[in-house]
């Protein structure tokens, strides 16, 4: 049926295409958006958008900025339509104010709808949004272009339109290249590791998808069934290891969730696929009594090292500047001895009093942290020589963090984190911060 019925849009979109394509050329993007908002025909607006489209992507990156601009400016709120909306509902002594708000809305809002309605237009309007999210870091000006996407695109990836799925060594070839490519945490390296991920008795991976986009997934997370709430890395990637019977399995360890669409920035998938995760491996394994994380630490040795350069001034106290100075002097990447004392009670500054500036309410400076305390975990225990890669050790020397979803109180400390910013942490890493 999904089938019948793109092919019938690409139908429709073909039958439209001789009446638009001897003016597209002559039209430039700006043009061409134009006459899509105008226009009423189902072809030719059909045609229209996948040439406008197809057009777009052939663009380098100075005309996609030049047509973010031009969309910018030229596609924004009706002034003249919205002052008639304003003074009709005050002749008619206020009541129902919906005209207002339909006509305050930017034109580009409904030029991105119609471009969506093109056969594969979802995932061109979400490659787009990555061109346009670029371009803004360096435009402010095109922020409010990027409000209009990510408002859409939040109404069109809500979860009601997603579909779970556990991928496994059965699972389509496609997905799995793509989870090769896409896991951004820790790195796949090739069929065999991604089998030890997606095959061992004890492995997990699961995966949101969206309908407009198939067999490419929009977040996943990598599961290992354990014993205990791991406190490194390198075990749970092992090649050679003895694989835990799952009915032995106590606790399930969330240990790499990956975002996969840069166009997707911002619409938050993750704290629907844990807590669905969560449901999934609970009806599965009655044995499962803790879940867990281990997580990165992305900003940790660049905080750090800045809070030395702040002296007195700074977070860090005596001894814990004069270990971290050591230990980059000495070139040392990994927390041993002395350093696997202080580092985490350096990690646990950071985690708890660096804040987000410019905020009525500061968050936590790190996103990971962000990610896992907005979903209602607690910050509960802080790892030494946890991760040993390249990567880890550059990020944080090797530190990582168990966050806990203690499920009689993820609700409550959701509340408490979106409310006050407030940071729940277990008693132990709170004593972390009374050392030195």
């Amino acid at each position: 049926m999904k089938g019948s019925l793109l092919d019938l849009f690409s139908r429709i979109a073909e039958a439209g295409h001789a009446l638009v394509s001897a003016g597209a050329g002559r039209k430039n993007l700006g043009d061409s958006c134009a006459a899509l908002l105008s226009g009423r025909g189902e072809a030719t607006g059909l045609a229209l958008a996948r040439d406008i489209l197809g057009r777009y992507a052939a663009l380098d990156q100075a005309g996609k900025r030049a047509f973010f601009a031009e969309a910018a400016q030229s596609f924004g709120v009706d002034e003249g339509a919205l002052k008639s909306a304003i003074n009709a509902w005050r002749a008619a002594g206020g009541g129902d104010p919906r005209a207002i708000h339909l006509a305050s809305e930017p034109r580009s809002r409904e030029l991105i709808r119609r471009l969506n309605r093109a056969p594969g237009g979802t995932r061109a309007l979400v490659a787009m949004r990555a061109d346009l999210l670029r371009a803004a870091s360096e435009d402010a000006a095109l922020q409010a272009l990027d409000m209009d996407f990510r408002h859409l695109l939040a109404s069109w990836f809500n979860r009601g339109f997603l579909e779970l799925r556990r991928i496994d060594w059965s699972s389509p070839a496609a997905v799995l290249e793509k989870i090769i490519a896409y896991e951004a945490v820790h790195a796949i390296d090739g069929w065999d590791d991604l089998r030890q991920r997606v095959a061992a008795p004890d492995r997990r991976l699961y995966a949101f998808f969206h309908p407009a986009l198939v067999d490419d997934p929009l977040i996943f997370v990598e599961v290992a069934l354990t014993d205990a709430v791991p406190a490194a890395i390198g075990p749970i990637l092992a090649g050679e290891r003895a694989a835990l019977s799952p009915g032995l399995a106590s606790v399930a360890a969330f240990y790499s969730i990956s975002n996969c669409q840069a166009g997707l920035q911002g619409i938050s998938f993750g704290n629907f696929l844990i807590k669905q995760v969560v449901e999934e491996l609970q009806g599965e394994l009655k044995g499962l009594k803790t879940f867990a994380t281990l997580s990165p630490l992305p900003g940790l040795r660049r905080w750090a090292v800045a809070e030395c350069g702040r002296g007195q001034a700074g977070m860090l106290t005596a001894p814990q500047r004069t270990a971290l100075q050591a230990l980059e002097a000495a070139g040392a990447a990994a927390a041993d001895g002395a350093a696997a004392e202080i580092l985490p009670e350096v990690a646990a500054r950071y985690l708890i009093q660096a804040k987000t500036p410019r905020r009525a309410s500061p968050l936590p400076l790190d996103p990971v942290a962000r990610f896992h305390l907005g979903n209602g975990a607690r910050l509960e225990w802080i790892n030494a020589a946890a991760d040993r890669s390249a990567r880890g050790l550059e990020n944080a020397w090797g530190v990582m963090v168990n966050y806990l979803y203690d499920l009689d109180a993820i609700e409550r400390n959701h509340e408490a984190f979106a409310n006050t910013g407030e940071v729940i942490v277990s008693a132990r890493v709170r004593r972390l911060l009374k050392a030195h």
